[in-house]
């Protein structure tokens, strides 16, 4: 089964995630059982309401979060809200799962602060997220999902929403995102974009539960058949669509998965050989999907290389700013692709030839049959070692992976 995301409207908070849980059927009673157990382990805040009620966003019929606190503090540390968090925890028995993707959670979002201020990270305090509704957020998802059992399945992000414009908060005004958010989705596979509002979309309590929840993120859904749909209401309204996050619960169709790449082209007519070898191997050192270079003929008859390279697009600027800089080319080509693949798995083999042990790394897939594929580098040692051909390395290694993996 999967479960897909689907912020690429509205974005995502918090509160949306765990109102969305409980549309698509997490026990709210055990949730609001399990958030009040907080109030214990946070001084000075009290859960005076908490419920979860039906609303209608825009024409959607969505579930939002009813919540009515009362705060004596109104700037906390955040190992603060870390400990609140953890002894919850402990204390309403979360599985191993969900105990630790809250505290990935609460993790992420001090981390951001303490690179953002430059403090250390026991020394970051909360303004916005000081407020015992952080907690609500963070441990009334993990209830949700390990209720729902959706820590084992996959799950998948669309793009996410930002928003624009600017935003009035603790330290005066900042653009949208803040950088809190960008620092929370620095370094993972989600793609952000900016939206439809000149107004937040995503808060960093909504970004840290995403990057610590996905498995990867898509442009577009799998192949699956639909099995249930949640959606959770954000507090606000926009006009022209509904402020609500979307979550999709689905089988798997098929053998094949699907994801997006980046594909870079350029063309470059007045590079060597010697240069393109170099480019090949930069790139992919840095990260490349793959590197394809294919002779062409372009105008006045010039030959030319056509330099393709495929990636991700968290590290689409760093293979275009190595292109530009090791060809001099003036320009390149940038698209995205949507891809289908093979589910395949990586597995260590041990195997004896001519006497001498080796582990090789294989690529296993299950098309019509299983097939696997030794890595090349594996194929070569075992040449070296032995002093033979790298095709009678390759042949032997074949036929010993086989008898060990049963394998026709």
């Amino acid at each position: 089964m999967v479960l897909v995301i689907d912020a690429q409207v509205a974005g995502i908070s918090g509160d949306m995630l765990l109102s969305a849980l409980v549309n698509i059927g997490a026990n709210k009673s055990k949730i609001i059982d399990g958030v009040h157990t907080a109030e214990n382990y946070l001084k000075g805040s009290k859960i005076q309401k908490m419920d979860f009620e039906k609303v209608t966003k825009h024409g959607t019929e969505a579930t939002v979060l009813s919540l009515d606190i009362k705060e004596e503090h109104h700037e906390r540390r955040g190992i603060d809200i870390q400990d609140c968090i953890l002894q919850t925890s402990d204390k309403i028995g979360l599985s191993e799962k969900a105990s630790v993707f809250s505290k990935e959670s609460i993790r992420s979002l001090i981390k951001a602060e303490s690179k953002i201020h430059g403090e250390p990270v026991e020394s970051v305090h909360f303004h916005e997220a000081s407020s015992i509704d952080t907690v609500v957020d963070i441990i009334g998802s993990a209830i949700a999902l390990d209720d729902l059992g959706f820590f084992s399945e996959e799950i998948v992000s669309t793009h996410v929403a930002v928003g624009g414009g600017t935003l009035d908060f603790s330290h005066g005004i900042t653009s949208n995102p803040a950088s809190a958010i960008l620092e929370i989705f620095r370094n993972s596979d989600i793609v952000i974009s900016g939206g439809r509002v000149r107004e937040e979309l995503t808060t960093p309590t909504g970004a840290s539960l995403l990057v610590n929840l996905t498995k990867r993120c898509s442009e577009f859904y799998p192949a699956m058949k639909v099995k249930s749909i949640g959606y959770g209401a954000g507090s606000k309204d926009f006009e022209g669509f509904p402020n609500v996050l979307k979550i999709v619960r689905g089988e798997i169709i098929g053998l094949w998965e699907q994801d997006s790449v980046q594909i870079i082209e350029t063309n470059v007519d007045d590079v060597s050989g010697e240069i393109i070898g170099h480019v090949i191997d930069k790139l992919i050192s840095n990260g490349a999907r793959d590197v394809t270079v294919t002779p062409a003929v372009t105008k006045k008859s010039r030959p030319t290389n056509i330099i393709s390279v495929i990636c991700d697009s968290s590290n689409l600027n760093d293979m275009i700013s190595t292109i530009v800089s090791e060809t001099g080319t003036l320009g390149v080509r940038v698209r995205t692709s949507n891809r289908y693949i093979i589910p395949r798995s990586t597995v260590s083999v041990p195997i004896t030839i001519h006497g001498r042990n080796f582990t090789v790394q294989c690529k296993v897939t299950k098309n019509n049959g299983a097939n696997f594929k030794v890595e090349a580098d594996n194929v070569k040692l075992v040449s070296e070692a032995l002093g033979i051909p790298f095709r009678d390395a390759s042949a032997l290694i074949i036929t010993e992976v086989r008898q060990k993996l049963h394998l026709k």
